[in-house]
């Protein structure tokens, strides 16, 4: 494997900051592990003061752009499609209440396992004050972009599409690469305060267990597809494959949509229905990301012997599923969209959200290829009823179209991303990892 782009990886970059942190917790001194406690502290405040702004700027064009779709058959999709992620995250949420308690353990084990137990200190701390909170964020983003995209403000439309972009560059070249010091920090107070040999136990079993809650809804997926669509789901699961495996090597919805677009189209999916909902679900369709963020959340409220009602839980949910729809189209994306939440919602402290961030990241691929595959169940169910209703269109301004480098894919990989927007231009919001 050409070892630039390896080394670029974000994955690999986590990867080395967990084992270093964990290696340097045996040795460093607590003056020295201050520091880079010190520096998590200020990166968290930051954080905290840049999501409800990510929420704001990443929503709203998304929402107006949804907006100037196909008619109906948007909102049938849209609709399956946050359907599916909800469900995917009331399953997990039901597995993660029946086999916690066994699978992680009780009483002693839980309290052992608090990671805020013991935590160092940092040297001083600055605050940052969001503008606002994520709450206002999400619901600004909402009243603005359904706003939007009823007047057809053009000039709104762009200066969003700006504002998307500016943030996306912060994420790019500050908040990305700074996320594996975040974690090394993370994993060498972790090691320092004696919680980290449990903490890694624990998150080892349900590591193993959210590969294997995704690989099960998408089975699931098939058998609903499969059923309505009258197709053998195993078959039509099997020509998904090729979708799978490249979102597995890439860890990017972008450079995936080719793939999954030929494999939908060999399941007897419409060229246009294809064309239309494909692009779309790489948008808002999360049922991976959701079924993973669901586990590991739920496995810290159990590990931390938090209070999390059922009420909580769910509502919990509902807003993950759309504040997702603002991941950006880079590794994790995701995950930093639902920091927010993490905080306002369940109330996770800072080592808690960088747990969640290292956890989520360690398997993004996985997560990445149950959702574009699900998106090929969709394009079934959708094809059922809207074969040869959904038309070819275009979009009302192409230069409002904008495809991002910055998964680490190769220049093939965006050529044929490139070519097949041309070929179906519905394909003009931003698609989620």
């Amino acid at each position: 494997m050409d070892i630039k782009r390896l080394s670029s990886s974000l994955l690999v970059r986590i990867i080395i900051a967990i084992i270093l942190g964990s290696l340097c917790s045996l040795f460093f001194p607590e003056w020295l592990a201050r520091i880079f406690v010190t520096f998590n502290g200020l990166f968290s405040n930051f954080l905290n003061f840049f999501v409800p702004v990510l929420i704001f700027a990443l929503i709203t064009p998304a929402i107006a752009g949804l907006g100037r779709g196909a008619g109906k058959w948007l909102g049938v999709t849209t609709g399956i499609a946050y359907g599916s992620t909800i469900l995917a995250g009331l399953l997990a949420y039901g597995v993660a209440r029946g086999a916690y308690p066994w699978m992680l353990g009780e009483g002693e084990n839980v309290e052992i396992a608090d990671i805020d137990e013991g935590a160092l200190t940092s040297y001083f701390s600055i605050e940052m004050p969001p503008p606002f909170e994520v709450m206002t964020g999400l619901l600004l983003a909402f009243c603005v972009g359904l706003a939007m995209s009823v007047v057809k403000s053009d000039t709104l439309y762009k200066a969003s599409r700006d504002l998307e972009r500016v943030v996306m560059k912060v994420i790019k070249v500050f908040v990305i690469p700074l996320l594996p010091f975040f974690i090394f920090g993370m994993f060498l107070s972790l090691g320092m305060n004696g919680n980290l040999l449990t903490t890694i136990s624990a998150f080892a079993k349900v590591l193993v267990l959210s590969i294997v809650m995704t690989l099960v809804f998408l089975l699931f997926q098939y058998f609903v597809a499969g059923a309505i669509a009258k197709q053998n789901p195993f078959k039509a699961l099997r020509n998904m494959a090729p979708a799978y495996a490249t979102a597995l090597g890439t860890s990017s919805s972008a450079a995936t949509i080719p793939v999954t677009y030929q494999s939908a189209l060999k399941n007897d999916v419409d060229v246009n229905v294809a064309g239309f909902v494909i692009p779309l679900c790489a948008t808002i369709h999360l049922a991976g990301s959701m079924t993973k963020i669901t586990l590991f959340a739920f496995a810290i409220v159990h590990m931390s012997g938090m209070e999390v009602s059922a009420g909580l839980a769910i509502g919990f949910l509902l807003m993950l599923g759309v504040t997702m729809i603002a991941a950006p189209g880079v590794p994790g994306g995701a995950i930093m969209a639902a920091v927010g939440l993490l905080s306002s919602m369940l109330g996770f402290s800072d080592d808690q959200v960088a747990l969640m961030i290292a956890a989520y990241i360690a398997i993004d691929s996985f997560g990445t290829a149950a959702n574009v595959t699900g998106d090929g169940a969709i394009a079934m169910v959708v094809n059922k009823f809207a074969k040869g209703k959904i038309p070819e269109t275009r979009p009302e301004d192409e230069e409002d179209r904008i495809l991002l480098d910055i998964s680490g894919r190769d220049a093939v990989e965006h050529r044929k991303t490139a070519e097949f927007e041309k070929e179906h231009p519905h394909a003009h919001d931003y698609p989620r990892d």
